[in-house]
């Protein structure tokens, strides 16, 4: 018995053969791009404030990290580059039951999100090799166009998973898909909530990304102009994402409940419509039996209806062929919510702190507080992922097309899915070879950062 024939038998009954790996390989693929896609839609921001403060104040410490940092985003959106090709295959490779029948529908965002990756990497291009050669006003402005193509590029994608969630823009009539409205399909009910909800995550995992490098920074005894800039505009950033985020998810917590009851019920871990609803805190689904929860009475009702006794929709509410995984579902939702409640925790110490005149750049445990931050960010997104999308199942189009009719029946993905390991794994490890041979190479210079605008480069640290 071969490999792929092996790896079948983890297929369950009734299940194409192409399902589980097809599951596998966009999840692992997903869940690795979005990183990057939170550089492309946040860093550009992030670099153009400290590049205009270095040119309004003649701050050679502000001009140097951004041309830093656009080194850096040169690299992510190069890895970005091949991991976003490698998605846009997946989606007719992996789901032809999705593209073949919805192809027309999903069209247009997908193609303005070529042309806004065309266009992010053509102002890239001109703001790196812009240095020294434009003037320092104009040379600044190349972001604005580089930052807006990440926004709109990252709206249709999101736009396209919003439809998912709420499929608008088409009629079915004898089966067939017909009276086709791509615009409607890309500006669906949706698209304006989940973007802002993605959009401002990525702040909060680049900001607290970033933040957490020059973190580690000082507490290796890197105390400089450069280290605490570097970390207080970037933690600035996320500390504004942290407290915005969860007043948008409420928002959209309380259309979940409009539009996706099971959703929200697996959210909730709640078997039966309740009211008042209570709200779980941890615990699992298991023979029926919710067990190991903190219930906290009536916090449910006013999370997802803004009332003391509204009622919250249970599992009952819709067949149970038609739950979610509901343990999965769960759990990442309370990971999503818990950790970002640490973020503004962290952020509101901080902030708090400075504001009374304590410096906490030089307190140890917070910094090693802050270094985590960004990963934790990070798992906060994916959780997030991992909510929205496990939470429709057993859905690919909400109410529409199923999950097993969308996937590939073709028994050979598993090779599929391996082949991506292997090549993401090789980036990885290049984008971290190469990013990791940058900072070393910066730290030799850094008592000294030259000025991009300055004398020539022969008169500065290399």
């Amino acid at each position: 018995m071969g490999l792929a024939d092996s790896l079948l038998l983890l297929a369950a009954d009734g299940e194409p053969p192409g399902l589980l790996p097809a599951r596998q390989q966009m999840a692992f693929s997903l869940g690795w791009h979005i990183v990057l896609a939170c550089f492309g839609v946040a860093f550009p921001t992030i670099i153009f404030v400290v590049h205009w403060r270095g040119i309004v104040r003649d701050d050679p410490v502000a001009l140097g990290l951004a041309q830093r940092w656009a080194k850096v985003s040169a690299v992510l959106f190069a890895i970005g580059a091949v991991s976003g090709t490698v998605l846009s295959f997946e989606m007719g490779l992996l789901w032809p039951g999705l593209m073949g029948r919805f192809g027309d529908v999903l069209g247009l965002p997908f193609a303005f999100e070529g042309l806004s990756f065309f266009t992010e990497a053509i102002f890239l291009g001109i703001y790196l090799y812009g240095w020294g050669r434009m003037p320092p006003r104009r040379h600044a402005l190349m972001l604005i166009p580089m930052g807006i193509a990440g926004v709109v590029g990252t709206f249709c994608v999101v736009s396209v998973n919003a439809w998912m969630n709420n499929p608008a823009g088409f009629a079915i009539r004898d089966g067939e898909v017909v009276d086709v409205n791509p615009w409607r399909a890309m500006f669906n009910d949706a698209a304006f909530l989940q973007f802002a909800h993605m959009w401002v995550a990525a702040f909060m995992v680049v900001g607290l990304t970033v933040a957490g490098v020059y973190a580690f920074g000082l507490l290796r005894g890197r105390v400089d102009a450069h280290h605490r800039m570097g970390f207080t505009v970037p933690f600035a950033f996320a500390s504004v994402a942290a407290v915005a985020q969860p007043l948008i998810g409420h928002v959209l917590g309380m259309r979940i409940h409009d539009t996706q009851p099971a959703k929200l019920a697996a959210f909730e871990l709640a078997q039966t419509t309740e009211a008042p609803a209570p709200l779980r805190l941890g615990g699992v689904l298991i023979d029926g039996e919710v067990r190991w929860a903190l219930t906290i009475p009536r916090l449910g009702s006013i999370i997802a209806r803004n009332s003391w006794d509204a009622p919250v929709p249970g599992l009952d509410s819709v067949p149970r062929s038609q739950w979610p995984p509901v343990n999965i579902t769960h759990l990442a939702f309370q990971s999503m919510v818990g950790i970002g409640t640490l973020l503004v925790a962290v952020a509101a110490v901080y902030w708090l702190a400075r504001s009374r005149g304590r410096d906490l750049l030089g307190n140890r445990w917070f910094l090693r507080v802050a270094v985590i931050t960004g990963p934790l960010a990070i798992l906060a997104v994916e959780s997030g992922w991992v909510a929205t999308e496990v939470g429709r199942q057993p859905w690919t189009v909400y109410q529409v097309l199923t999950t097993v009719d969308a996937a590939s029946e073709s028994a050979g993905l598993w090779w599929s899915y391996i082949a991506v390991l292997v090549i993401y794994l090789g980036m990885t490890v290049g984008a971290y070879v190469i990013l990791r041979s940058m900072a070393r190479r910066w730290r030799a210079g850094e008592d000294d950062l030259p000025s991009p605008y300055g004398p020539p480069r022969s008169e500065n640290v290399p």
